[in-house]
C-alpha cells in the first residue's frame, strides 16, 4: 500500500492557513454569543455564579470567625495551627474533590444524602477550598489589629466574643480582600468540581468546566464567550468592592 505525502513546504503553509482561520472566527462568533446572550452561555454563567457565590459566603461564614478566634486566642499548638491553615490555603483541588467524591459516593458515609453529581456537591467541593484562605487572611487582619486595640479593649473589659466582633466590624473593610481572594479561587476552580459535580450539561457545568470541555473539543467560540464573560465578572466584582470599600471608608470617616 502506498501513502502520498504533500511537499513540505506545501503542508506547512497549508497547516499556518488553518491556524490563522480558526482564531479570527472564533472571536467573531464569541462576541456575537455574548452580544445575543445566547441561552447556553447565559444558564452555564448563571449557575457559575450561583455556585461561586454560595461558596463565598458559606465559606465567610465559617472563615471570618475562625481566623478571628484564632488571631485573639492563645493555646498550646497554636503555631502549629497556624502552619497548617496556611497549608490549607494550597490545596490541591483534584484531592479535595476525590475526597469529597469518596465521603458522598453511595459507598460512602454520606452517600445517603445523595449530593454527589449536584452543584450542591460543587458549592461544598469551593467551601473546602476558600474557607482556609479566607480565615488565614481574616487571621493576620484582625491579629494586626489586636495589637493596636488590645490595650483599650482590655482597659474597657471586653470579653472574647465581644473583641471578635468588634475587630470584625473594624476590619471590614479590609476583609473585603479575603472574600476578593476565596471569589476568584472559586471562580477560576476546575478540578475540583468536575469530580464531583460530572460536568453534566445544562446541570453542573459550569464557566471553567465549560471552558476546558469546547476547548478539548474544538468548539472554540462558546470557549472563548465563557472566558470573555468570566473575566469580565472579575474584573465587575473586583470593581464594585473596591467602590464599595472606598465609599465606606469615606463614610465612617
Amino acid at each position: 500500500m502506498s501513502m502520498k505525502y504533500k511537499p513540505k513546504g506545501e503542508l506547512v503553509s497549508s497547516c499556518r492557513r488553518e491556524f490563522q482561520r480558526v482564531p479570527m472566527g472564533g472571536d467573531v462568533s464569541a462576541l456575537h454569543l455574548v452580544l445575543t446572550g445566547d441561552p447556553t452561555l447565559s444558564a452555564i454563567v448563571r449557575l457559575s455564579l450561583l455556585v461561586s457565590l454560595s461558596a463565598v459566603l458559606f465559606a465567610a461564614v465559617i472563615g471570618v470567625p475562625a481566623g478571628a478566634f484564632l488571631a485573639l486566642t492563645r493555646f498550646h499548638g497554636r503555631e502549629a495551627v497556624i502552619v497548617i491553615l496556611n497549608a490549607l490555603m494550597g490545596l490541591p483541588p483534584v484531592v479535595v474533590g476525590l475526597a469529597i467524591f469518596l465521603l458522598l459516593s453511595r459507598s460512602g458515609p454520606l452517600g445517603s444524602w445523595g449530593l454527589l453529581f449536584t452543584p450542591q456537591a460543587m458549592v461544598i467541593a469551593q467551601v473546602v477550598l476558600v474557607a482556609p484562605i479566607i480565615a488565614a487572611l481574616t487571621r493576620q487582619t484582625i491579629e494586626d489589629l489586636w495589637v493596636e486595640y488590645r490595650d483599650e479593649l482590655a482597659a474597657m473589659n471586653v470579653g472574647p466574643a465581644q473583641r471578635v466582633a468588634t475587630l470584625i466590624w473594624d476590619a471590614r473593610f479590609s476583609l473585603v480582600t479575603a472574600l476578593l481572594a476565596g471569589f476568584g479561587r472559586a471562580a477560576a476552580e476546575v478540578g475540583a468540581i468536575i469530580i464531583v459535580g460530572g460536568n453534566i450539561e445544562g446541570f453542573t457545568r459550569t464557566m471553567t468546566t465549560a471552558i476546558a470541555l469546547e476547548t478539548s473539543k474544538g468548539d472554540l467560540p462558546l470557549a472563548i464567550g465563557l472566558g470573555i464573560v468570566l473575566l469580565s465578572i472579575v474584573i465587575i466584582i473586583n470593581a464594585l468592592a473596591w467602590g464599595m470599600r472606598r465609599a465606606g471608608e469615606r463614610y465612617a470617616g
